[in-house]
């Protein structure tokens, strides 16, 4: 483990790297690679120290709009709902994952969304420290529509999985049928 996080391959990640490592594919990627730089620049002023820039990339799945990984300085967007909604991810995803980051710098291993966060978000970005974001999630969602007596029915795909490989088999909640995929 320890030869992985010290690898070469690593250490630009750890000393803290330039935002523009990830190639942007979209105007949306672009434009929160700097806000992102935007926002590592206030959190400087603010704080008075040298803000690391964290690795940014768009490979982020499901429903979660952010995610930032302590270690290794880096932060992860997920591009669907980027795409769906900019704003947000400029003024609250991007300066919400940063501030884990820069927690997990000042203060070491805290809680994820722990005073140290918090006054983070409200000292430098003046936000809420709000847990969840709001967002629109039915185009991530993934689901498969199954029938029965009364309609149809949205079953999850890990759910659908089950059903195909034979595990499981589920009942409407309404009509009590057995669900038969549509």
């Amino acid at each position: 483990m320890f030869k992985r996080l010290f690898s070469p391959a690593h250490r630009p990640a750890i000393q803290g790297t330039t935002v523009a490592q990830c190639i942007p594919a979209t105007r949306a990627q672009e434009e929160a690679q700097i806000h992102l730089e935007s926002a590592c620049l206030r959190a400087e002023a603010v704080l008075g120290i040298q803000v690391p820039r964290p690795a940014l990339s768009f490979k982020l799945r499901g429903r979660c709009a952010g995610m930032a990984h302590l270690q290794e300085n880096r932060m992860r967007l997920n591009a669907v709902l980027l795409e769906e909604n900019p704003q947000v991810f400029f003024t609250e995803v991007i300066p919400h994952e940063l501030c884990h980051l820069l927690a997990y710098r000042q203060h070491g291993r805290v809680a994820p969304h722990g005073r140290e966060w918090q006054a983070l978000m409200r000292g430098v970005f003046g936000l809420a420290p709000r847990t969840t974001h709001s967002l629109d999630t039915q185009s991530v969602s993934r689901s498969v529509d199954y029938r029965c007596g009364c309609g149809t029915v949205p079953l999850s795909i890990r759910r659908h999985n089950k059903v195909v490989r034979g595990q499981s088999q589920y009942l409407c909640r309404r009509c009590g049928q057995r669900l038969s995929a549509a």
